[in-house]
Parts: C-alpha cells; sequence; structure tokens
C-alpha cells in the first residue's frame, strides 16, 4: 500500500509539472493527427489502385500508435535531468519513498501522455471509417502502454546516467529515427534488401506494429500478437528491474 500511495504521489506530481507547459500538452495531441493528416494521403496512390480512405486509415492507424507509444516514453530523459539540475533528486535522497514509485511516477505519467492522444486518434479515424474492434483495440493499446513502459524506464535511467541534455538528445534521437524505420510503419519493409528484413527483429516497435495490424481487427490469438507479448512482457520485467537499480544507486 505504501508502494501505491507513493506513486500516486509522484505521478500527480509529474502530471501537474507537464499541465504546466501547455504547449507541450497542444503538440503531443495534435503530433499523431498530422502524421494522418499529411502522410496518410500519400498512401491512397501507393498501390496499383486509389485506396479508400478507411483502407488507408485501417493499414496506417495502428502502427502510428505504435510510433506514439514509443515517442511518449522517449521525453522521460529530460524530466530527470530537469530534476536533476533543479535539486529535486537531491532532496529525494532523504526521501524514504520507494525508489521504484519515483520511477513509475514518471513511466504512470508517459503512459497516460500515450492513452490520451492514442484514444483521441482512434476517435477521429472512427468518423474516417477506421475499423474498430473494442476488444482487439483494449489489447493492442495493454501492448502499446507496456512499450511506453520499456522505452520511458530505459530514457528515465539514460537521463540519470549521462545527466547532460546535449548527450541525452544525442542518444535519443540518434536511436528514434532508425527504430521507427526499421518498424515498418512508414514504409513497407517489403521492399528491403534481405540483410535490412533481419535487422528489424532487434528492434522491439517491429513486433508492436505486426501485432497491431492483426490487433486491430479482433484477431488476438494470431500468432503475430503472441510473440509481440512474448517478447514485450519480458522487455518491461528487465527494464523495470534495471532502471529500479539505477534509481537506487543515483537517489541513494
Amino acid at each position: 500500500m505504501r508502494i501505491l500511495r507513493d506513486t500516486g504521489l509522484f505521478f500527480n506530481r509529474n502530471m501537474k509539472e507537464s499541465l504546466r507547459q501547455p504547449i507541450w500538452v497542444f503538440m503531443s495531441l495534435i503530433t499523431p493527427l498530422m502524421y494522418i493528416a499529411l502522410f496518410a494521403p500519400i498512401l491512397r496512390n501507393f498501390g496499383r489502385e486509389p485506396l479508400e480512405t478507411y483502407e488507408v486509415l485501417n493499414s496506417f492507424v495502428p502502427g502510428i500508435l505504435s510510433v506514439l507509444a514509443f515517442g511518449c516514453g522517449m521525453g522521460a530523459g529530460w524530466d530527470v535531468i530537469f530534476q536533476l539540475e533543479s535539486g529535486v533528486i537531491e532532496r529525494l535522497r532523504v526521501s524514504l519513498a520507494s525508489r521504484f514509485s519515483i520511477l513509475m511516477g514518471q513511466v504512470l505519467k508517459d503512459i497516460v501522455a500515450f492513452l490520451v492522444p492514442a484514444l483521441l486518434v482512434l476517435t477521429i479515424s472512427a468518423f474516417f471509417g477506421f475499423y474498430v474492434h473494442i476488444g482487439g483495440l483494449a489489447v493492442l493499446l495493454f501492448l502499446l502502454v507496456l512499450l511506453t513502459t520499456i522505452v520511458s524506464a530505459w530514457t528515465s535511467c539514460m537521463g540519470l546516467i549521462l545527466r547532460d541534455m546535449g548527450t541525452l538528445a544525442a542518444v535519443v534521437t540518434g536511436l528514434q529515427l532508425p527504430l521507427t524505420l526499421l518498424s515498418g510503419v512508414l514504409l513497407p519493409l517489403s521492399f528491403a534488401p534481405d540483410w535490412l528484413r533481419g535487422l528489424v527483429h532487434i528492434n522491439p516497435m517491429y513486433y508492436t506494429v505486426e501485432a497491431s495490424r492483426v490487433l486491430y481487427r479482433g484477431d488476438i490469438n494470431n500468432s503475430e500478437t503472441i510473440v509481440a507479448f512474448a517478447i514485450i512482457i519480458p522487455l518491461t520485467a528487465v527494464a523495470l528491474w534495471w532502471a529500479t537499480r539505477v534509481y537506487n544507486k543515483a537517489v541513494a
């Protein structure tokens, strides 16, 4: 109960800090919609015959949700470095709060930052013909929450280890673009050479994208879904275990 209480306190603090920056809140809501508005129309003429709007959305929206889940976790490191520079981490060293709770307060904030725009994207897309299967989308959102957890925990640790905005930005931006491209969201991997198609299997987001394209239809027992959970669940456990150890050392 104490861990739950402490986690709630840190979550509330982190949410209030985020809401004090309305421009970031606005951009987090509008960015996924810009992906759909500006990139999806290009896909209409990608095949031999023009595709209908609902066909484009059924193919594009599930993958964009994976990109959104991945991106929402990537900002955790900057929050941690700000806490280091402002003395928050220093003051937490005398706190009796669980270091796991400190970590989860940040992770839960990033999960909310993913779920709100994700639900907005799904709602707006549904008006334009996107197929909605409640059960499949619920499982998909749970899978993507785990992806956000992994990325948020990892980025938080990188903030504590690197302790510099510029260095963290170089690491994050250097990884974000290739991981996004290798997920198969923006460009079909069927056109890639064999060595590149082999490389995508080290990218966790690739498995969530593959699962998303069957889960939105409600195909929960598909092999892509099983493989995705078989990879993402252990990665989540490892990421939280490692992040907790880093927090224990940094806030000792």
